[in-house]
């Protein structure tokens, strides 16, 4: 797939240039055949302001075109790699700057950074329209990485449903009320990739966040052990020949 979208992508910008060429080269020879014209026309028929126009405006039309070309050309090329280097995620545990995680088996995870040390944080759970399923105050007001676990519960202690999407909302503020920046992350494997109104997104924790918020990644657990069992020689089945020698 992606050697066909290089392709056609080096096809289209080749046709481009090309045209672009044409254009340049018929359009010098139209200035020069109109420059003549001009110079050598009858005073008393000169020549038709109307076709004039015409033929300017012709002209303009299929530079117009290139340049439409041209933007239209960028969008692919962008789109392809986009598709490109998403796809070569699936598979891979990787974290992504995103408040969105999804309940899965009862809860629902996200990693929060402080820039500095705070004198309180609150972590709100918000669902799809805004409202607030689950608040609770932390102990750890630390600067750094946090993980914060949901177990899936709103505030009537009601279980909900797996696969449902829901946003982190965290307020740290220091000694004098200052807000303290903080930076919210989801970590998962990537389980798909699609493209919604030109961007490329991929699917992490239940969520879809964009391919370029990810900010690590890794090999899955079973990656590594496929790994090694392809590096460990199995000699289970080699043949004992001790007894034929002797």
């Amino acid at each position: 797939m992606a050697v066909d979208a290089a392709a056609s992508a080096s096809a289209g910008t080749s046709a481009t240039a090309s045209g672009r060429a044409s254009l340049a080269s018929t359009f010098d020879t139209f200035l020069a055949l109109l420059t003549t014209q001009m110079k050598n026309q009858d005073p008393l028929s000169p020549m038709d302001s109307t076709e004039f126009t015409n033929q300017l405006v012709q002209m303009s039309g299929v530079e117009q075109q290139l340049l439409t070309n041209d933007l239209l050309q960028t969008l692919v090329n962008t789109a392809g790699r986009g598709i490109a280097d998403a796809v070569s995620l699936i598979g891979k545990e990787v974290r992504a700057v995103s408040d969105d995680a999804a309940i899965q088996n009862g809860e629902a995870k996200w990693v929060y950074k402080q820039d500095r040390d705070a004198s309180k944080v609150k972590v709100e759970v918000l669902d799809a329209s805004g409202k607030v399923v689950h608040a609770e105050e932390v102990e750890d007001i630390a600067a750094g990485e946090h993980a914060f676990t949901w177990d899936g519960k709103d505030l009537t202690g009601k279980q909900l449903a797996d696969g449902g999407v829901y946003t982190l909302r965290v307020t740290a503020v220091d000694g004098s009320g200052t807000a303290v920046p903080t930076t919210t992350y989801i970590d998962g494997v990537v389980t798909a990739v699609e493209q919604s109104d030109g961007e490329t997104l991929i699917t992490v924790a239940g969520a879809k966040v964009p391919w370029e918020t990810v900010t690590k990644i890794a090999q899955t657990a079973a990656d590594e052990d496929a790994s090694t069992t392809e590096e460990t020689p199995n000699n289970t089945d080699e043949e004992d020949t001790s007894d034929l020698a002797a």
